[in-house]
């Protein structure tokens, strides 16, 4: 299909100016997170005084993004052709003649018949004879001059002055990012590093200056790349960059840019990957939690007699203290993976948790799975209810068991977290009110034993 700002050049000199592309640019991109790439292009093409057209080969990208870089140059008006697809190639095909393979051979040489193109939706093609079908006769060959490797672009230029050189700026997709940290677990601290992996599914671009941006930028409504619709999808190569240092942070609006240093080559199939900043120390502290059986909304349930086996969740938290160098960054949301030694020294994978964006000076709690040390069990022991008007008032009785079988002591925090009126009625251990919606128990469990906690809630809805 084709997308038409202001009327363009005609149908056969865009096509052939295709080829016409400059041989080198200077590119300069910034990827988002959520697969936009923005794009500023410097196309050695003169710019004369006045209006021009000019016709280029820019590859997929939202037409209605394209804006000069200059402010003495403006765009007009573009005439963009993205319909690189065999059914356009054969709309751009009507009324001409085209010879088509039907499958059937002379002396091992295959037969080919010509006919005329009259017309698509439906098709229909009149034969030497006169005769008209609606169906192909064949494979069609097409000459080379009606196919298009790539979208086509033709801009109309209006310049102040003659420049050397045409600026252009605009977006597309077929690239993204995300961040990944690596957390070696040891004494005093734990090391941290951090890295950008960006994907390329579609972009090319040799040499390329390349941004990362870090945060939630609202997106009006999504550009389509058919490429990408159309199933491609990278083929799996990871490239390491080598980079004297680490990519430069800095702040845009409301989020957080990060410049990788020297160029860097993108193509499809291709990830890289870049160091989002040096090497960082941080102090680091291992917490257990058992979550409530309350449900956040609704009705309180009643719940059967038999005591079941709750998971004892596994919590690490990186202390970022503001005037360091780690606590003063900003980190973009991403995969942090925890790595302890073992006896020999060997790093083994703890745990791999996802964490949002974490602000200079706040710490990072990450999940890190189930102890294995650590057996929880839980139990209602009573559950009763009353009417007050139009409410529901619920109160039940809980017993958590918790037992340990760690040569040392554990602080486990039992924690129920409800929307609404509720409350801890009484029970055998200090109840922290957190917050309005959430309450934890902190629980001392001595090394290889066990502690039993006790509560009533009290539930409207």
């Amino acid at each position: 299909m084709s997308t038409s700002l202001a009327r363009g050049a005609g149908r056969a000199a865009l096509v052939a100016a295709l080829w016409q592309a400059p041989a080198a640019a200077q590119t300069s991109l910034t990827i988002y997170s959520d697969g936009r790439v923005q794009v500023r292009r410097t196309l050695p093409a003169a710019v004369p005084a006045g209006a021009s057209t000019h016709r280029l080969s820019l590859g997929a990208l939202d037409p209605a993004s394209l804006f000069a870089l200059d402010s003495g140059v403006a765009v007009m008006g573009a005439s963009y052709d993205e319909s690189v697809d065999e059914e356009n190639t054969m709309r751009r095909a009507v009324g001409l003649t085209l010879r088509f393979v039907p499958g059937t051979y002379t002396k091992e040489i295959p037969d080919t018949v010509s006919a005329l193109v009259l017309g698509v939706n439906p098709e229909r093609f009149r034969l030497s004879d006169g005769q008209v079908v609606f169906q192909r006769p064949g494979t069609a060959l097409y000459p080379a001059e009606l196919v298009l490797v790539e979208p086509a672009l033709s801009l109309v230029i209006r310049a102040q002055a003659a420049r050397p050189a045409l600026r252009l700026g605009y977006f597309t997709t077929g690239a993204s990012w995300q961040a990944s940290y690596s957390v070696v677990l040891g004494k005093p601290g734990a090391r941290v590093t951090g890295q950008a992996s960006i994907p390329s599914v579609t972009v090319r671009a040799p040499d390329a200056e390349v941004q990362l941006l870090a945060g939630q930028v609202g997106r009006a409504a999504a550009f389509s790349d058919k490429r990408i619709s159309a199933g491609l999808q990278p083929v799996g190569m990871f490239r390491s960059l080598e980079a004297d240092a680490p990519a430069t942070e800095e702040s845009v609006g409301e989020a957080h840019l990060y410049t990788i240093p020297g160029r860097i080559s993108l193509a499809p199939g291709v990830t890289s990957a870049v160091a989002l900043f040096e090497p960082a120390t941080a102090a680091w502290d291992k917490g257990y939690a058992v979550r409530g059986q309350i449900p956040y909304y609704g009705m309180l349930p009643q719940f059967g007699n038999e005591e079941t086996s709750v998971p004892v969740g596994v919590w690490y938290t990186l202390t970022r203290r503001a005037g360091t160098p780690f606590g003063d960054l900003p980190l973009p949301g991403g995969v942090y993976r925890l790595y302890e030694p073992d006896g020999a020294g060997r790093l083994q994978l703890i745990g791999e948790a996802a964490a949002g964006h974490t602000a200079p000076g706040r710490e990072v709690r990450l999940s890190a799975g189930s102890a294995f040390d650590l057996t929880a069990k839980r139990v209602q022991t009573s559950y009763a209810t009353r009417r007050d008007s139009i409410r529901t008032i619920a109160t039940a009785d809980y017993r958590v068991t918790l037992t340990s079988a760690k040569d040392s002591v554990s602080i486990v925090e039992v924690v129920e977290e409800r929307y609404g009126e509720w409350s801890v009625v009484s029970s055998s251990a200090p109840a922290d009110k957190v917050s309005s919606t959430r309450t934890r128990f902190r629980l001392r469990i001595p090394a290889r034993g066990e502690v039993v906690l006790t509560y009533r809630v009290r539930v409207v809805w």
